[in-house]
């Protein structure tokens, strides 16, 4: 039997550990997708306690909790930081399977020093020895991304943010970058509330007079080009399904006034109206050199109770089942066609997908950057182990898996970056396998580049940072 997570864990051959702590375990990290709060990393202020770093605004272990039926109040609610820590261990022994129970080990071990297995009878020795490292040591937001060797920070942020604390990062000496990410959703998303007073706001903030949806456009490239000249190098959006219905002007117009007008706007009228809008962004993207990320696939907000209680991002979204194939293809062609298809990462959150995203690369690669269509990590309800192993056999199957740009946390945690090692572990359980079974050469000089290529290196290259 192994031990518990202990040096050689996930690592099952020979190869496999020789790839990890030799290639890849001390590689820096490139984050080029989370959403850590760049106010919070410019404050730093230090966490008093665990339960702030791990619990507040995590609803991957808020899920968890409710599925052992934790009341509410222990997740989002008022409850004591030492009742909540207590009710997240209770939960956790029971997710067997779940990587959750793998990230709160790494981190345990990696931050804390503890080794100890977390559960309803270790809660109250865990909190206070992890409390009191906090108390002993800099557990302020900076230390922890300066510590954990990242190298590279991008945020995720509105087209209307002042990008006020990425300016003051970029005065301050620090051994990682924060860059901002350009995230139009609001922009494009003229079927959900609250959408004409976010169109108001975006012509305020960016000197632009909206009464037609070609000004929504002009007022965005404004912002891009605002966003550029603070470091953006990145923008993402995320769709059901990816939009591409092509109409007449004059009807996107009329979609877009009723919109504005508050009145109902069918999914497949929003789908017209994002169409020339995300055509002229992604010209704009490759005009400037960005990558574009395009999530597709979540299915957000399902449980309205919760909703109106507690808001978005509070853990009640799920996977969708759409069909993405001849939409995505039509976006993607629309841009290429004319040659400014940006780089651009494609992430599915349905694995039915995988072959999908894994064959769409090839149709539209070019020698404008090694693999210039990427096939995302593993996201979200995807980034478990087997989740990250499918995602990387159907790029191995398909593509170029050793061009792939590798792990992003997706978080906003400052102590998640443990997910970078439980990928570069699963990474190098795989690719030591191939080698072991014969499939691969055992060359030395060969795999140290793809592994550390994926750890790292290629993400840096492909957003071409210095």
């Amino acid at each position: 039997m192994n031990s518990f997570m202990d040096r050689d864990f996930l690592l099952d051959t020979p190869t496999a550990r020789h790839l990890f702590h030799d290639f890849a375990k001390d590689m820096p990290i490139c984050d080029y997708h989370c959403h850590l709060s760049p106010k919070e990393i410019f404050e730093n202020k230090p966490y008093e306690n665990i339960t702030g770093i791990w619990l507040s605004g995590d609803h991957y272990k808020w899920r968890a909790m409710r599925s052992c039926g934790v009341e509410e109040r222990y997740c989002t609610g008022d409850a004591a930081p030492r009742e909540k820590f207590e009710k997240f261990a209770y939960a956790l022994q029971y997710c067997i399977g779940n990587p959750l129970y793998h990230w709160a080990h790494i981190e345990l071990q990696r931050y804390f020093g503890i080794d100890t297995p977390l559960n309803a009878r270790t809660a109250d020795e865990i909190y206070d020895r992890a409390n009191e490292a906090i108390k002993n040591g800099d557990f302020s937001p900076r230390a922890l991304i300066a510590n954990s060797n990242v190298k590279y920070v991008c945020t995720t942020d509105d087209p209307v943010d002042d990008l006020k604390y990425h300016k003051l990062l970029k005065e301050e000496n620090l051994s990682f970058s924060v860059l901002p990410s350009f995230r139009p959703d609001r922009a494009l998303n003229a079927n959900l509330d609250g959408f004409p007073d976010y169109i108001r706001t975006l012509g305020e903030v960016s000197g632009v007079e909206i009464r037609s949806y070609k000004d929504v456009i002009t007022a965005l490239l404004k912002r891009a080009d605002y966003f550029n000249e603070v470091g953006c190098c990145v923008s993402d959006q995320a769709f059901d399904c990816p939009p591409y219905i092509e109409a007449k002007p004059e009807e996107i117009e009329e979609i877009f006034k009723r919109a504005m007008n508050g009145e109902p706007v069918s999914d497949e009228e929003c789908k017209k109206y994002q169409t020339p809008i995300m055509t002229a962004l992604g010209e704009k993207y490759c005009e400037l050199g960005w990558a574009m990320e395009v999530h597709i696939g979540a299915m957000r907000n399902n449980n309205t109770l919760m909703f109106n209680k507690l808001g978005a991002d509070t853990g009640f979204d799920s996977v969708g089942d759409r069909e993405i194939a001849q939409p995505l293809s039509r976006m993607l062609d629309a841009l290429n066609k004319n040659n400014k298809l940006p780089k651009t990462i494609l992430f599915n959150l349905n694995d039915k997908d995988n072959t999908v995203l894994a064959t769409m690369l090839g149709n539209f690669q070019s020698s404008d950057a090694d693999s210039k269509v990427q096939f995302g990590p593993a996201w979200w309800f995807l980034d478990t182990m087997d989740g990250m192993t499918n995602q990387m056999k159907s790029l191995g199957n398909l593509g170029a898996l050793g061009k792939f740009i590798g792990m992003e946390t997706d978080s906003r945690s400052f102590t998640s970056y443990g997910r970078h090692e439980y990928f570069r572990r699963i990474m190098c359980r795989l690719i030591g396998r191939w080698v072991e079974d014969g499939w691969y050469a055992d060359d030395e000089d060969m795999l140290k580049e793809i592994v550390q290529g994926i750890s790292y290196n290629n993400a840096v290259n492909y957003f071409n940072f210095k």
